[in-house]
């Protein structure tokens, strides 16, 4: 068999995508597919048509045809089974079969097509194959990647230590009264050293302010100097040099997820000079037949404090909890005081809380297995049908002084079957076929809006539609525990405060 060229193209035989596999000019490729569509006999039932000296193997696929262009002596029989494995390679990477689609996907399916045949002739692959080959998931990147982070890592950790240094350095001349000794390095003793320590320390410690560095000016004549550690740049400069010619870098999956988290818990703009972070993450399994397996939820408040003259406070808190949370204070933390009064405040007085970094003063765990605590119920009943399986899910806000924003309900999809084809739906939907995932999106679940459903048919079992996971974002905790009150501990003075909260999912998911 030799195939020579793989092609999308439209009804009226414009090429789509096209792939060669033997030297062809564009003229002549250009040419067999204008001439395709006048060769069909609608009349017949054939799926191959013959010329004097070619043979289209095409399969209708809605609007486009996927057309393979072999000899005439090839095998119809190899070639219907290489055209079935084509047709089933595009729905893996568009996610419908429009010309726009495809056309922004071309690169992606040109590659799944070198995968399948090779100078012509057909390699012995799969699909699963072909999906992980076109991954070029590389083990020496990811392996570059860990050595770069561990050296920032340290690189962050010696500059912290040598600031340390630095700034004891200052409280120790200061304390015997003697001139802070100067860290000039070319003789220059106008700043004192006291100065550069607090400049290094307060650097190091804002890391919320990250700095963009300026890109440093390239001399205009050459240079032929000895660089060292060039070769450790090389990774940035070719990226540098992809993104001066309009090439889009995508970064990592990681410093995505981080970046959206970041994103997630945010700092609210109005931050005061007493700042409180309350976080809560809650890990949850369910049956699909109705059942809590584990519900777990973890809570913290963390202090952050941006002014020293507010260092020596009291958090008055309110615990209105009454779902038998279990309560523990940081061990700097008078306990007594906490547990007579419901005040967070340090066991010594006189000592003040650190500045300008996240100290988690008191935390809360929930375990159980009561299916009154779920917070979010799901039910999905997939039934099978003479085609398939039709699926209906729902889900209900059983504590209705939530509100959850960002509602993502991920329900997997048996593979190679295409589309779902919806029924009715509260709030949308979006279909990923290469990772064979339907995710129904609701932008905000609350008590107006604290029940919906979903229904949709599909080629498949009923066990093929779990396990269903759910993810959300929440600005009210599920815990009632908040900070009413900030006061000095001289005077018992009010002082003003900022509270962020958060309630994310760690798991949830219906098994």
């Amino acid at each position: 068999m030799v195939l020579l060229a793989a092609a999308v193209c439209t009804k009226a035989g414009k090429a789509i995508v096209s792939r060669q596999f033997v030297e062809m000019t564009r003229t002549r490729i250009e040419g067999l597919l204008a001439a395709f569509p006048k060769l069909m006999n609608t009349g017949k039932q054939h799926t191959f048509v013959e010329t004097e000296s070619v043979r289209y193997v095409y399969q209708p696929m809605e609007k486009l045809y996927m057309v393979l262009i072999t000899t005439k002596n090839s095998n119809i029989l190899e070639d219907l089974e290489t055209l079935r494995l084509f047709s089933r390679v595009i729905p893996e990477y568009c996610r419908a079969l429009e010309e726009n689609e495809i056309s922004e996907h071309c690169f992606d399916l040109i590659f799944a097509f070198d995968e399948i045949v090779a100078l012509g002739y057909r390699e012995n692959v799969n699909l699963a194959q072909i999906r992980t080959f076109t991954e070029m998931d590389s083990h020496e990147e990811k392996v570059f990647r860990a050595v770069r982070e561990t050296q920032e890592r340290e690189a962050k950790a010696e500059m912290r230590r040598k600031a340390k240094e630095l700034q004891q350095a200052r409280r120790d001349a200061e304390r015997q009264g003697k001139k802070a000794p100067g860290f000039g390095g070319f003789g220059s003793s106008a700043v004192s050293g006291g100065t550069t320590a607090a400049m290094i320390t307060e650097t190091i410690i804002e890391t919320e302010k990250p700095k963009v560095a300026p890109a440093p000016a390239r001399p205009s004549g050459p240079s032929k100097a000895l660089k060292l550690g060039a070769k450790g740049k090389e990774v940035d400069n070719f990226v540098d040099k992809l993104k001066s010619e309009g090439e889009n870098i995508m970064t990592s999956s990681v410093g995505k997820r981080s970046s959206e988290a970041a994103k997630v818990l945010a700092p609210p703009i109005n931050m005061e000079s007493v700042h409180m972070k309350i976080e809560e993450k809650i890990s949850l399994t369910c049956g699909r037949d109705g059942g809590l397996q584990n519900m777990e939820l973890h809570g913290m408040i963390m202090l952050r404090i941006l002014d020293e003259k507010f260092a020596r406070i009291r958090l008055h808190v309110e615990n209105e909890d009454k779902k038998g949370v279990q309560l523990q204070t940081h061990p700097n933390v008078d306990k007594k005081l906490f547990t007579a009064e419901s005040l967070i405040g340090l066991k010594n007085p006189e000592k003040s809380f650190p500045i300008n970094s996240d100290v988690g003063v008191l935390k809360w765990r929930l375990q159980t297995t009561e299916e009154s605590f779920i917070p979010l119920t799901i039910n999905c009943w997939p039934s099978e049908s003479g085609n398939g399986c039709d699926v209906n899910i729902e889900y209900e806000l059983q504590e209705e002084s939530l509100e959850l924003n960002d509602v993502v309900i991920t329900i997997p999809l048996p593979s190679s079957v295409g589309a779902p084809v919806i029924g009715e739906i509260d709030g949308e939907y979006r279909h990923d076929s290469r990772r064979n995932l339907l995710e129904w999106c609701l932008p905000v679940i609350d008590a107006k809006n604290k029940s919906g459903s979903l229904e949709f048919s599909i080629a498949g079992q009923p066990n093929d539609f779990f396990p269903v996971q759910v993810s959300f974002i929440s600005k009210k905790n599920y815990c009632n525990i908040q900070v009413t009150k900030v006061t000095q501990v001289d005077g018992n003075s009010p002082v003003r405060f900022s509270t962020e909260t958060t309630f994310l999912v760690d798991k949830y998911e219906i098994l």
